[in-house]
């Protein structure tokens, strides 16, 4: 077992490394695999295609490249940028290379224009302990990955999570995993990334279970995304088709993507955020993804998976906080005027959070991000998929709630549930997130309902199908499990 593992892909062999030998968490990784060929060149703004096969051994012992990332955001998860050109890659983290083992392949967050395969935080380690072989994929992000471009195909992005599910289907069972067994799970734009996934029936065969953390979906509409395309064109100076912009650098594109999104910051790109949605996501194309993914999954697509999904109940009011001294005291009322509409929504969703109210302007306003971007899309997806539930198909859906608020920073914030998912408690930065002391017990109970839901496709509590508005709390100070977790956002829904 000490001797480097080396296992035979498709396209060629890759040798790995031994990690804690001789201890409960003992596992092999697999860093920086090639499941497409690097997006460069012709291949820049093209679909991914299959790596060139290898006879030798590929060392696959450090990370792979990240696609270029340089807005100089400090980012809450630590999320290495590792340059090069084969940015299509993934990592395998297994326990055993001769069984039978079911697989969670994890999609990065980080609002589609951001984030980072290499996290330490998404290393695998502990759900190998567990029986779980884990995957980490990378994806082309911004622009590259989901900018409207004439001539080229649309969701880059999309097509580089497909191909890197065809790639665990393909490879998966030589490094221990079993293929018809592969959960997807991510968390914020890679929660996001999954609901897509499993509103598409194209995708359907390529996994077997969902989890969405903090899930926000981008579903721009065809019309935007080009308006967006051109404008960036524009202010790169160059026609809005692929010969066009393929003459601006990886580095040029990322520097012109927020102001072809939004030319505000601060506290105006906030409310851009709620006026227009993410900027860079998945596009409503009308051929790959061809409605958005709450109405899909209405309609049954994807009904057959088991889905676990939920929120923190902070999500964006750290941003805002931060970002909004300016209008700290004033209204709440008067700045969610433009987008609580009618008077009805807004009179019942300012009723259900009077204490956040209290405490001012920039508070309500994260409060309202974090619930129309991401907690009220929990309740949206369970009804949506319980509404047409009821038939032989229906696999259930399982809602949870994180409430544990974060010692260091006062709130149950955005990325602050992963590490908890991950039982990752001890692993780098986490204590800038979470204090010095965040409960293990709590990352117990947390990774245990996600090995559950991996291995036999219920968490340990009751689908929301069964009694709708039922979730699990974690964290909280009440009850465990409530059947009024997200009644807060029910104006929103």
């Amino acid at each position: 077992m000490t001797d480097s593992p080396v296992v035979e892909t498709a396209s060629g062999p890759v040798r790995g490394f031994w990690r804690d030998h001789g201890t409960p968490d003992a596992s092999a990784a697999f860093l920086g695999i090639p499941f497409a060929k690097p997006p460069t060149g012709t291949l820049r703004f093209a679909a991914p295609v299959p790596p060139e096969r290898w006879t030798e051994p590929l060392d696959a012992t450090e990370y792979g490249a990240t696609p270029l990332r340089i807005t100089g955001v400090d980012n809450l998860i630590p999320e290495p940028a590792i340059p090069g050109k084969s940015t299509l890659n993934v990592n395998v983290f297994t326990p055993a290379l001769d069984g039978a083992l079911p697989v969670l392949v994890w999609i990065h967050g980080g609002g589609y224009t951001e984030g980072s395969p290499a996290s330490p935080w998404y290393d695998g380690a502990r759900f190998n302990r567990d029986g779980v072989v884990t995957v980490t994929i990378s994806y082309r992000i911004g622009f590259d990955g989901f900018g409207h471009i004439e001539g080229a195909p649309a969701n880059r992005g999309v097509l580089d999570w497909i191909a890197a599910l065809e790639w665990v289907q393909q490879n998966i069972a030589a490094f221990g995993g079993d293929p018809s067994r592969v959960t997807i799970g991510g968390q914020s734009a890679g929660g996001g990334a999954v609901l897509t996934l499993l509103g598409m029936p194209q995708t359907q065969h390529l996994f077997h279970r969902a989890m969405s953390f903090s899930g926000a979906l981008a579903d721009v509409p065809l019309a935007t995304a080009k308006a967006r395309g051109r404008r960036l064109a524009d202010l790169g100076g160059v026609s809005a088709d692929v010969d066009g912009l393929r003459t601006l650098t990886e580095r040029r594109i990322r520097q012109l993507q927020p102001q072809a999104a939004t030319p505000r910051t601060g506290i105006g790109m906030v409310l851009d955020l709620l006026e227009d949605g993410l900027p860079w996501g998945p596009m409503i194309d009308g051929e790959l993804i061809r409605r958005p993914a709450v109405d899909s999954l209405a309609e049954g697509v994807g009904a057959d998976k088991p889905l676990l999904i939920g929120a923190a109940d902070d999500e964006f009011t750290m941003v805002a906080e931060r970002e909004g001294a300016r209008i700290r005291w004033l209204p709440s009322w008067l700045l969610l005027l433009p987008f609580l509409r009618p008077w009805r929504v807004r009179r019942a969703y300012l009723a259900a959070n009077r204490a956040q109210r209290r405490k001012g302007g920039a508070a309500m306003i994260g409060r309202f991000i974090s619930d129309h971007v991401f907690r009220a899309l929990v309740p949206r997806v369970a009804e949506a998929r319980s509404r047409r539930s009821g038939g032989d198909a229906d696999a259930g859906t399982w809602a949870y709630r994180f409430s544990w608020v974060s010692q260091a920073l006062g709130w149950a914030c955005h990325c602050l549930d992963v590490p908890f998912w991950f039982d990752g408690l001890d692993r780098e930065r986490v204590a800038n997130l979470a204090g010095e002391h965040p409960p293990q017990a709590l990352a117990d109970e947390m990774h245990a309902a996600a090995v559950a839901f991996i291995v036999g496709g219920n968490p340990g509590w009751p689908a929301w199908s069964s009694a709708p508005g039922i979730a699990r709390v974690f964290g909280g100070d009440g009850a465990d499990i409530a059947e009024d977790a997200y009644d807060s956002v029910l104006p929103l829904v």
